[in-house]
Parts: C-alpha cells; sequence; structure tokens
C-alpha cells in the first residue's frame, strides 16, 4: 500500500485533517508545536460512486473499496534540515513515503498560534520546501563524494553523477528534483536516496467554514505557486471534516448545503493523491462481492491480476473485460456477454481506468 505524507508547519491543521481522514485515528490535534512526534499512520476508503452503482447492478452482498495509507507527519520548522525542532526525525519520516500532501494554513484565527506570528502561505510553503531542499542537498553531495572513486572505472557511477549534477544546479536555485527530466535508468540510480523534493507533491489549502465554497486571497496564492511547479491544490477545511465526523448523513447534507458546497474537500483530497501517486482502479463485481481494485498506470492485464493474487498473474490466460460505463448501460455481465460487449484480452493489454475484469487462470 502506497503512503502519502501530510506535513506542513506547526498549527496548520495537519493533524485535525488526519483525525478525519481516518475518523478513528488518535492523533493529537493540540495548540502546540510539536504535539505530534511519532507520525500516526492510517488507511482511508479511496470515495467512488462507482463501486456503489456496480454493487446495485450485480447485487453484491459485500461492497469493498480500495484503500491507501497516509501518515501524520509533525510539523517542520526553520532549520529542521540542521536538526531543529526534532527536525532531522522528521525528514527521516518524509523520506519514508511516497507522495507529499502540503498543508497550508489559509484561514486567520487568533486562537491558533501560528509559528511566524502571522499568515503568509507563500512563506509557510517556502520554509518548507526550503528544508527539504536542503536535506536533499546535503544528501546529494555526501553521494557525490562518493562517487569520485567509482566515476574512474563504472559508466553507471558517471551516469549516476551527471544526474545529480544537474539536480543539484536546481536545488542550488531554489528548485525541486522532481522538476528534473531525468532517463529511466538515471531515475532508477538515484531513487535509492529517496530526495524529498523528488516526491510528487499536492497543496491542501486549509480553510475556514465560511471560505470553504469560494476560498480567499490566500488560496489564490498558493494556487499561484503550486501552478508554477506544475502541482495541484485541494482547497479543504479540516474544521468542517472534524464536525463532519460527528454527524449523521442527513445532518451532514444540511450543514454543507448551508456552507454552499457538496463536501467538505476530503474526498477531492484523497482522490487527487490517488492520481498523484499514479493510481488506477478497475474492479471485480458478482453476487458475493463488489470489489475495487488498486494498480499502477500502465500495468498490463496480468499485471493487474497480480494484484488479487501472484498466481492470478503466473497463471494467467485473458481476461473478460468491460468499461464499468459500458457494463451499467447492458444492465448486468450476462446481457454485456449477449451483446458481444465483453472483450477477451490477453497478456499484452493494457489496463484502462474504470475497468470491470474477470480473470481466466491455470493454476
Amino acid at each position: 500500500m502506497l503512503k502519502a505524507g501530510i506535513v506542513g508547519l506547526p498549527n496548520v491543521g495537519k493533524s485535525t485533517l488526519f483525525n478525519a481522514l481516518v475518523a478513528n485515528a488518535q492523533a493529537q490535534a493540540a495548540n502546540f508545536p510539536f504535539c505530534t512526534i511519532e507520525p500516526n499512520v492510517g488507511t482511508v476508503a479511496v470515495p467512488d460512486e462507482r463501486l456503489d452503482r456496480l454493487t446495485e447492478l450485480s447485487k453484491s452482498k459485500d461492497t469493498i473499496p480500495t484503500r491507501m495509507e497516509f501518515v501524520d507527519i509533525a510539523g517542520l520548522v526553520k532549520g529542521a534540515s540542521q536538526g531543529e525542532g526534532l527536525g532531522n526525525k522528521f525528514l527521516a519520516n518524509i523520506r519514508e513515503v511516497d507522495a507529499i500532501v502540503h498543508v497550508i494554513r489559509c484561514f486567520e484565527d487568533d486562537d491558533v498560534i501560528h509559528v511566524s506570528g502571522s499568515v503568509g502561505p507563500s512563506r509557510d510553503a517556502e520554509v518548507i520546501n526550503l528544508e527539504l531542499g536542503l536535506a536533499d542537498l546535503s544528501q546529494l553531495e555526501k553521494r557525490r563524494e562518493r562517487l569520485k572513486k567509482q566515476m574512474r572505472t563504472s559508466k553507471e557511477a558517471q551516469l549516476e553523477d551527471g544526474a545529480l549534477e544537474r539536480i543539484q544546479a536546481v536545488l542550488e536555485n531554489g528548485g525541486a528534483a522532481r522538476s528534473v527530466d531525468l532517463s529511466a535508468e538515471e531515475a532508477a540510480l538515484i531513487k535509492p536516496l529517496g530526495l524529498l523534493t523528488a516526491k510528487p507533491i499536492i497543496y491542501a489549502t486549509n480553510v475556514s467554514e465560511n471560505d470553504l465554497a469560494d476560498g480567499n486571497s490566500f488560496c489564490s496564492e498558493v494556487t499561484e505557486l503550486a501552478a508554477k511547479e506544475g502541482a495541484e491544490t485541494v482547497r479543504i477545511s479540516a474544521q468542517v471534516e472534524a464536525e463532519l465526523i460527528e454527524l449523521g448523513d442527513e445532518e451532514r447534507a444540511d450543514y454543507l448545503e448551508g456552507l454552499g458546497v457538496s463536501e467538505g474537500g476530503l474526498q477531492s483530497l484523497i482522490q487527487a493523491t490517488y492520481r498523484l501517486l499514479g493510481l488506477r482502479t478497475y474492479f471485480t463485481t458478482g453476487e458475493k462481492e463488489t470489489r475495487a481494485w488498486t494498480f499502477k498506470a500502465g500495468m498490463t492485464a496480468p499485471q493487474a491480476a497480480g494484484v488479487i493474487h501472484t498466481d492470478f498473474e503466473r497463471g494467467f490466460i485473458r481476461a473478460q473485460t468491460i468499461g464499468w460505463e459500458k457494463l451499467l448501460e447492458a444492465g448486468s455481465l450476462a446481457e454485456a456477454r449477449n451483446k458481444g460487449w465483453l472483450r477477451s484480452e490477453g497478456k499484452e493489454y493494457v489496463v484502462d481506468e474504470g475497468d470491470v475484469m474477470e480473470f481466466l487462470f491455470n493454476v
């Protein structure tokens, strides 16, 4: 299961958001810096209305969504790359995740302390990004020093050093490693370094309930920043999400309607993070269960079958496949088969987002 790490300055709403994400998580959401010292980990269901519609179609007894993992990482501060504010430990926690959700405070509240004394989204983002970049530079310089001797005899070492040299130039100018174009071989060589700025990032603008529908000038600031990086933004209200946990379905709908939104942003964040990690979904459906399965974009049918069980990939013969919308149009798998809409795909087939699949394999 791939992990997304929730990062940001202290008191931006990370732990409140994490608690809302996993509903029953026990992350401490207290109003002082470093209240989260050990990373909290929770798995969340990825919202998907297609799953419910397929369940209804097949009259399935069980519905099983796909899931992903979020890690609540304690607040970073200026100087984290030199160990300030337990920085080394926090940076190590970030190194272990696959993607970063960078929560930025976009609300004003005199009752919630801001470590810099005022709300400033661009400044706050820069503090985090700078510390991640400095940590990468330090690691990169040490690695290049170790490569010097190997470069005399190893073409692989020369290739790695060339990639690191290009990344170093970008980092020294305040950029991120993820913006550097690398060949597949170069990317494989530097992957063990776990560079922090190489990880894909999404900015989550945390707003008050009054700004959830339309955002505010702070959100615009973050959107502009993200656009320069080619990153995505999602507007959320951690406080609204915390309130929603306590409400029933009808009360929840009324509350959100009063705010002028259909949801508090949490579903959008989960789905955006899922996409950010290059994840896709296919379905299996029947009377017993309808289930969503996670696969990496570009996987072939045997690889996707291996997500269910390695035996499926090893003994793969073929897959019966239909798009979820086409299946709903047919009304049932039997009718889709009668209409000739159910396709038989072989080992070279690249699975599409939203495919409904049935695998045939040798044990």
